[in-house]
């Protein structure tokens, strides 16, 4: 494990932005600018103590959707990313895609999770059981629309999504999720987000939901 990015990481009040990828229709400069002062107010009644990092997954740099949207928010608050990849024998094209564009911190997926495992022991066998029955109940509801089964890679970010917000919250002692979209498709990745609600690994209060402006 490297310690070092961990340390580094450790050092940052972690800040996950959770939203569509690429198929977002909305200009990201303005769900953007809309982020940044929702989690700019969140932080006027939140006070932090450490430097804020926004920690990413991975994600290629796009036109529009979540890899649009978060170099601005950045941007926009004068704060560094940390991005935090699969690895390699699990996704060997993820960390290769990545946008690395003001990137201090990176991190691997099995790095967090053996965070995860050490301060709560079976931490990630049960998180993969709460996902597996998240995609049963997925599946079973797209069969009933016609549709076919989620693709296995859903599982994969599934997980990566819940063991980076969990593992960040409890080796920096506090996290800020945000929300690009208050409509969180049923089925997208970013909807497994309730199973971090649900094992208690995040708190509501942790997360800032998006409230849309007139343009947005």
């Amino acid at each position: 494990m490297d310690n070092n990015a961990l340390l580094s990481l450790s050092q940052y009040h972690p800040v996950i932005i959770e939203g569509m990828g690429s198929y977002d229709s909305r200009d990201p400069e303005v769900v953007a600018s809309r982020v940044s002062a929702q989690l700019k107010s969140h932080w006027d009644s939140n006070r932090l103590h450490k430097p804020k990092l926004i920690v990413t997954q991975g994600d290629p740099l796009e036109a529009r959707g979540i890899s649009a949207i978060t170099p601005r928010i950045a941007s926009a608050l004068g704060i560094s990313r940390g991005l935090v990849c699969l690895d390699e024998e699990i996704a060997d094209y993820h960390s290769l895609h990545a946008d690395r564009d003001n990137v201090i911190v990176e991190l691997r997926y099995s790095q967090l999770a053996q965070v995860l495992n050490e301060r709560q022991p079976g931490a990630i066998q049960q998180l993969e059981a709460v996902v597996g029955r998240s995609i049963e109940q997925k599946n079973h509801q797209r069969r009933g629309l016609g549709k076919a089964p989620l693709k296995a890679y859903f599982r994969d970010f599934a997980l990566l999504q819940e063991v980076t917000k969990a593992a960040c919250r409890q080796l920096c002692g506090g996290i800020t999720v945000a929300h690009t979209t208050r409509d969180i498709h049923e089925f997208s990745v970013t909807s497994f987000y309730t199973v971090g609600l649900e094992l208690g690994w995040i708190a509501p209060e942790d997360i800032v939901t998006y409230a849309p402006s007139v343009r947005a």
